[in-house]
């Protein structure tokens, strides 16, 4: 189990990870990548009970699946840093042949890659379903996954979030980056989802604020707490309060940086403002 000053220390180096792989290649999510750097870290290094070694079934183990499959850069920096392939392999990100992508997929076989999430508003239901695998298998480990807060436009999460209750899908956590942006603009003005909260209670679910969503203490508890809310007949629902961009300054509180790469001056300055701790790539 790491310290709470191990994993910030962490997560400086995951931000370092993410515009330099997107700087690389003039293309890439850095904000949203930015703003779930210290939920990644906390989620891979001190929450998942993880299995040695990867299988796609993932039995006996708790399970993660990325819905917002964009913010790629973050999901590819943790799992590399948490063993799941070559640190060096972040050089390759976005290259033709690599398996890390730009959309996570799974036909190029990448360790910790479970499903395919480039299209938005399937994660939701495709967690749903793995999580009835695991009772049906009367496995007691836990689904947890992520999910963009303007993703939550798309339709199909609403039928799926109304059947999980209804069937008591009770050993998923499902996460919400609720930064308030998109790539169009802040939500409320693209098209605004009103009161989240309220909307998942009123579906049925539990539901649980993490309103410091860029402090590793706070996720840490928080995520402690979503997991005692499990196998009480409801599913649960963390409302993660994060920042785009969180941890440079330029590319915080803007949907601007949703899908921009920095410049060679832009990244000497993101990198200043993240000090590096692990050893770069």
């Amino acid at each position: 189990m790491n310290s709470v000053k191990e994993l910030e220390n962490k997560v400086s180096q995951v931000r370092r990870d993410i515009v330099r792989m997107v700087h690389k290649v003039n293309s890439g999510h850095p904000g949203g990548s930015l703003g779930c750097a210290e939920f990644f870290v906390a989620l891979y290094q001190n929450i998942l009970h993880r299995k040695p070694g990867f299988d796609m079934d993932g039995i006996g183990e708790d399970i993660f699946f990325l819905s917002n499959g964009h913010i790629s850069p973050v999901f590819y920096s943790v799992l590399a840093r948490s063993g799941y392939f070559p640190i060096e392999e972040l050089n390759t990100f976005r290259l033709l042949d690599s398996r890390l992508q730009g959309h996570p997929t799974t036909h190029e076989g990448l360790p910790g890659v479970r499903i395919a999430s480039g299209s938005l508003g399937q994660g939701m239901s495709v967690a749903i379903g793995a999580a009835q695998a695991k009772k049906l298998n009367k496995d007691k480990h836990l689904i947890y996954s992520l999910h963009g807060d303007g993703e939550l436009q798309e339709g199909q999460n609403w039928e799926a979030i109304l059947y999980a209750a209804a069937k008591k899908v009770d050993n998923l956590i499902a996460t919400v980056d609720y930064n308030g942006q998109q790539i169009d603009g802040a939500t409320n003005d693209v098209l605004p989802m009103g009161n989240l909260r309220a909307k998942f209670e009123a579906f049925g679910w539990e539901v649980i604020d993490i309103d410091k969503g860029n402090d590793v203490a706070s996720i840490l508890e928080g995520l402690a707490q979503a997991k005692s809310k499990t196998g009480k007949g409801k599913p649960v629902c963390v409302l993660l309060h994060t920042v785009m961009g969180n941890g440079v300054d330029f590319m915080m509180h803007t949907h601007a940086w949703h899908g921009k790469a920095p410049n060679d001056a832009q990244l000497a300055i993101a990198l200043a403002q993240n000090e590096e701790t692990l050893g770069d790539y």
